[in-house]
């Protein structure tokens, strides 16, 4: 018996556009790459909270960051690499965000008897990071205790380290004085009050800013505040980096120091500068920035990183939004890098001051070693 085939046409409710599929990947990926993708990376001393963004980039270096004392990597560094200008220069690195063991926003709380890691020991634990994610090396951005603790690791293991920003930073041990004043303000003041002290500027305290009264609310709803108690005692019995520019134990990399004014740390980070070398060091001390410059300015803090970047040989053209004059040449801030940089503070007669001139003409920076950057466009 002979069968009727019968012809049946199927319309396609919605059609494909030419490379739709391709282009719904590559949304889904990038959404994917900028949550982050979180692990746990065990270490000599414990496990460390690591979340990457982005894909390793050939052999360039990771960028590394690690936060500071009462804070996370999502409260530390949100606010600098989701603003627009650091998206631009993150595009060219991963980043590797390392949360100090139990601060992480969903770690619970250490049981009774843990023994936190000395600072020196989370340093330690840097290099197992990169042997995990096969990380040939890495450019750190640390805050406070972060910074003191990627100082370290760049003393300890130079051949890991091409370049150091560092905010906040402490290079010495703390002093007899110290200790004095910090157990008599663990008297009169509850623990939030002491660790916003040490993250905001006095003026910053008084306004009672959104952002310290963000940090507030973290703190206080935290479930796990014995952690962050941990990591900052921990911080506090730190031993002196001993670092000398004459010739003793110093940071080889290309480093830049950053503070706002009248921010806690501003003659701390005035001594370290002091104690690196000239040629390898710049020091950034941003106007209207506060005790953390990189929520209140981000946008600021990112051009000076671009240009730190491109000294450093790296991604040699980039477009400035803000200016909308084209690509700014790596050479414009290669002496950023090497601590011959000049005052960006002065003003002209309407208060303000063209930043492309400031930030991109070279040839107009004097070659005299040791001068301040000062930042306040």
């Amino acid at each position: 018996m002979a069968t009727e085939l019968q012809e049946i046409q199927i319309t396609e409710a919605k059609p494909l556009l030419p490379g739709q599929e391709t282009k719904d990947a590559a949304i889904v990926a990038t959404m994917l790459l900028a949550q982050g993708t979180e692990h746990a990376v065990e270490t000599p001393h414990g496990i460390l909270h690591v979340t990457l963004h982005g894909a390793p980039k050939g052999n360039r270096p990771a960028i590394l960051t690690y936060h500071d004392a009462g804070a996370n990597h999502k409260s530390c560094f949100d606010n600098l690499f989701k603003d627009e200008d650091m998206l631009e220069i993150t595009k060219h690195f991963l980043v590797c965000h390392i949360d100090a063991p139990g601060q992480e926003d969903t770690a619970p709380p250490f049981p009774l008897g843990y023994q936190y890691p000395s600072v020196e020991q989370l340093s330690e634990m840097l290099p197992s990071v990169l042997q995990h994610f096969k990380f040939r090396s890495v450019i750190g951005v640390g805050v406070g205790a972060g910074a003191y603790i990627l100082a370290r690791y760049a003393i300890d293991y130079p051949d890991q380290v091409e370049g150091l920003v560092l905010l906040n930073i402490d290079p010495n041990a703390k002093g007899w004085m110290d200790w004095a004043a910090a157990k008599i303000s663990g008297l009169t003041s509850s623990f939030t009050d002491v660790l916003l002290s040490h993250l905001f500027s006095q003026e910053e305290l008084s306004n009672n800013s959104d952002v310290v009264m963000s940090f507030r609310r973290r703190l206080s709803s935290g479930s796990s505040l014995s952690n962050t108690e941990m990591f900052w005692n921990s911080y506090n019995s730190r031993r002196d980096l001993e670092i000398d520019r004459t010739g003793g134990k110093t940071i080889k990399c290309p480093t830049m120091l950053v503070v706002g004014d009248q921010a806690p740390h501003e003659d701390t980070v005035v001594d370290c500068n002091s104690k690196l070398s000239p040629t390898q060091t710049s020091f950034l001390k941003m106007s209207d920035a506060g005790g953390q410059p990189q929520i209140s300015q981000p946008g600021k803090l990112a051009e000076a990183f671009k240009y730190f970047v491109q000294g450093m040989g790296y991604i040699p053209h980039l477009i400035d939004r803000r200016l909308s004059v084209g690509s700014v040449p790596a050479a414009g801030m290669t002496r950023l890098s090497r601590s011959r940089t000049t005052s960006l503070s002065g003003a002209s007669v309407d208060g303000s001051r063209s930043r492309s001139r400031t930030l991109s003409q070279g040839s107009d920076l004097p070659s005299s070693p040791s001068q301040t950057m000062e930042v306040s466009c």
